[in-house]
């Protein structure tokens, strides 16, 4: 008699699985549309933050820069000239101011000026109006140096 219990509780217990398990139609709907009210949500906001992108990227070039800017003066004991600008920075400058310990190879990686993120030079005033060394800026999306949308410029006064 035992061993008929034992049987029967065998084959109980493998009637109890399915044998197809799986999602219905009405579930995969329900979680399509959770996914699309989500994407609703999200895409708008993710939809305006290229431009803050680009701002970020144009303040870390503009600190790559800063630092290398002073990496020149520890060696030269000098920052380069208004005239001799940025190009310093890669080129050995042959007017000017010449320094003595210029590093070869020049103090950017690549040995290249970084373009701001709009695709233009930045620019470089010394000694500096805001800075008592020296003024370094992008003058952003609109590449205007004042008037409308100078306010979205990039500079190395204002942190």
């Amino acid at each position: 008699m035992q061993r008929r219990k034992v049987t029967i509780t065998r084959v109980m217990c493998e009637r109890a699985v399915p044998s197809n398990a799986g999602f219905t139609l009405i579930e995969l709907l329900v979680v399509i549309v959770i996914l699309g009210i989500l994407a609703g949500l999200i895409v708008p906001n993710i939809m305006d933050k290229p431009e803050e992108a680009r701002k970020a990227k144009a303040r870390m070039q503009l600190e790559a820069v800063e630092n290398a800017l002073k990496m020149y003066k520890l060696d030269t004991g000098f920052y380069p000239t208004t005239e001799q600008g940025l190009r310093a920075l890669v080129e050995k400058p042959s007017t000017g101011k010449i320094p003595l310990k210029w590093r070869e190879g020049g103090y950017l990686e690549k040995g290249e000026l970084p373009k701001d993120p709009w695709g233009n030079d930045f620019a470089y005033l010394c000694p500096g109006v805001h800075n008592k060394d020296f003024d370094l800026w992008s003058y952003g999306p609109n590449g205007a140096e004042a008037g409308e949308g100078s306010e979205d410029n990039v500079v190395n006064w204002k942190k």
